[in-house]
């Protein structure tokens, strides 16, 4: 029986809108009738037919379809409903359960199915940028929930910023220069122990911007050893020359950072490099957001963070030369010894960084303005880095309310770490959180071929080229449910029910980016559209398909009704099931999207 409600109007009329359980739109029972034959159940035979000719599983048996349909009647026995027909078979509402299920009818593939034994820089990594931080850059608060958080999510790059406490004699965690409150190291370091594997089984990577005297990364070192016993990889012969792979370091963590050195000689080298960045025109971290805020001061504190994180990107060569030890009159063998992966830049500008030579293996951090400078010049050459070496991109310190960059060109250049703030929001995070929902969400994606390929001349993919088209997705949007559970009547209209519609964007390299959305469906809290998309792809290894629905306000901003994002390579045809998730990336108790998907 529908409900009906009330919405006021100018405060002396009521309109009533019935609004009654969700029903099968006209393409599903369409579909029905073809498979059942024109009856009123669909028999698993056909059902399984279904599953082959429709949604493209070609390898479902008859055991597959008696599973669903078992499935199926079980939750409607659960919720207290009375099934009018006998086992092995659904009716239409069943047959529509079954689409709208999105854990029997997922969107995309849900296991881990990449190869995952190649060297890790051969896949793009879940990383975070300063994971301990509650909220703003600047004042907010440091604290081991938000890297519990993101674990928890699968994120499998945890930054830390060590410093020295007010007494000298412990490390806390903090961003440096900052009104941030702290963390203690031992703090982060147990919880990391406790909840580095809920959520995948692969590597974790911390990675550690050190601001120590020697005594004190020597106490860190027998932190980390002490706390992590066992799951703690490094190399025993004190230096990498292949990086291993994913598969064989499971339920191990490693540590990343640049290699210790004598504090005063670290000072004076910083200091110099400090003044040569200013005046040179190199690579990294100029800071180029001078003046973007009108308060000088916030301006000064600004340029200082810039330089804060290129300080501690900071290079090898200030302690290297032939053979690596040179300028260096205090090696902390204990403490450099865990150190995995090294990280920094040698002198002479990005070409140089980015052509290093092939016995050493390393990490390299770019800006995300550093990036885009790179991408313009040195396009081919920072995809020829990655192919070997790690490049972790990482936000501009002008970003102090957490937000984040467009990870794409990252991508396309092979980074591996590209570096987000979590605890922040907005369209860029849910592309991230959409790209790594890839591959069973286990944090490591294996990049596409075309990036780790070289030519008989060394020629390497250009993401500045254009290409043919590889592939067509078309998208069909049938219908939309869930709306009317997870919010309050009034929540989108205090004088009618929602009038929703969707934006659909792919998201990739700048021929394949591309922007639809459907017509606006008035006074319905169970929109159904039922209207089709095409999209043209060049690179559909890298495109996201965002979708996000919206309400329509015809005095004010549209309202948000809920969001995804689909990695396009992961995408299983035929019609399924699409949860969606709040603008923090919490996925919605009921709403959901039935849409269709095929590959022309």
């Amino acid at each position: 029986m529908k409900k009906t409600h009330d919405y006021k109007v100018f405060k002396c009329f009521s309109r009533k809108f019935k609004i009654g359980g969700v029903e099968p739109p006209p393409y599903v029972k369409l579909i029905f009738a073809k498979y059942s034959g024109g009856g009123a159940h669909i028999e698993t035979a056909q059902l399984r037919r279904f599953l082959a000719e429709v949604q493209g599983e070609e390898g479902s048996t008859v055991a597959d379809a008696e599973r669903i349909v078992e499935e199926v009647a079980g939750r409607r026995q659960n919720r207290g409903e009375l099934t009018d027909h006998h086992l092995p078979s659904l009716t239409l509402d069943d047959f529509f359960d079954f689409l709208l299920s999105d854990d029997l009818n997922q969107a995309i593939k849900t296991q881990v199915h990449h190869d995952m034994t190649a060297p890790l820089p051969h896949y793009f990594i879940y990383t975070g940028h300063n994971s301990y931080l509650t909220g703003n850059q600047l004042s907010s608060d440091c604290s081991d929930v938000p890297i519990i958080k993101a674990l928890q999510a699968g994120v499998r790059v945890i930054e830390l910023d060590i410093w020295p406490n007010s007494t000298k004699d412990d490390i806390q965690v903090i961003h440096g220069r900052t009104l941030t409150t702290p963390v203690t190291l031992i703090r982060c370091l147990r919880s990391i122990r406790e909840y580095a594997f809920v959520a995948s089984p692969y590597p974790l990577i911390i990675t550690l911007e050190d601001h120590l005297t020697p005594d004190l990364q020597d106490k860190v070192a027998e932190m980390i050893s002490v706390t992590f016993g066992d799951m703690l990889y490094y190399p025993q012969s004190g230096c990498l020359e292949k990086f291993p792979s994913p598969e064989s370091l499971k339920h191990r963590i490693i540590i990343s950072t640049k290699a210790p050195k004598e504090e005063v000689e670290s000072k004076s080298v910083k200091g110099k490099e400090k003044s040569s960045q200013k005046e040179g025109d190199e690579d990294e971290d100029e800071d180029e957001d001078e003046g973007v805020s009108p308060r000088e001061e916030v301006c000064d504190l600004l340029a200082e963070l810039e330089d804060e994180e290129t300080d501690n990107e900071d290079d090898e060569n200030s302690s290297s030369s032939s053979d690596g030890r040179a300028g260096q009159s205090e090696t902390h063998p204990d403490y450099k010894l865990l150190i995995t992966i090294q990280a920094g830049k040698p002198k002479g500008g990005l070409k140089s960084a980015l052509s290093i030579g092939s016995n050493r293996i390393r990490r390299l951090s770019l800006s995300e303005q550093a990036l885009e400078k790179a991408a313009a010049s040195h396009g081919p050459d920072l995809v020829r880095f990655t192919q070997k070496n790690v490049l972790r991109i990482y936000p501009k310190g002008t970003r102090v309310n957490s937000s984040n960059y467009k990870p794409m060109l990252g991508w396309m250049h092979g980074a591996q770490m590209v570096a987000f703030n979590m605890q922040g929001h907005g369209k860029s995070l849910w592309l991230m959180q959409g790209m790594f929902r890839c591959n069973g969400g286990c944090g490591y994606i294996k990049k596409p071929q075309f990036l780790m390929m070289k030519g008989p001349h060394r020629e390497v993919f250009d993401p500045n080229r254009t290409l043919p088209v590889k592939t067509t997705l078309k998208v069909g949007v049938h219908m939309g449910d869930g709306w009317s559970s997870d919010f309050s009547p009034r929540h989108f209209d205090s004088y009618s029910p929602p009038d929703f519609y969707l934006k659909l964007h792919v998201v990739g390299v700048p021929a394949d980016d591309t922007k639809k959305k459907t017509r606006i469906i008035d006074d319905n809290w169970f929109p159904v559209w039922d209207e089709s998309f095409v999209f043209s792809l060049t690179v559909p290894e890298l495109a996201l398909l965002r979708i996000e629905v919206r309400e329509h306000d015809r005095s004010e901003k549209d309202d948000f009704g809920g969001q995804t994002c689909l990695p396009v390579s992961e995408i299983r045809p035929g019609i399924r099931s699409v949860p969606l998730f709040d603008k923090k990336g919490e996925k919605y108790k009921s709403v959901r999207l039935l849409m269709q998907f095929e590959f022309l």
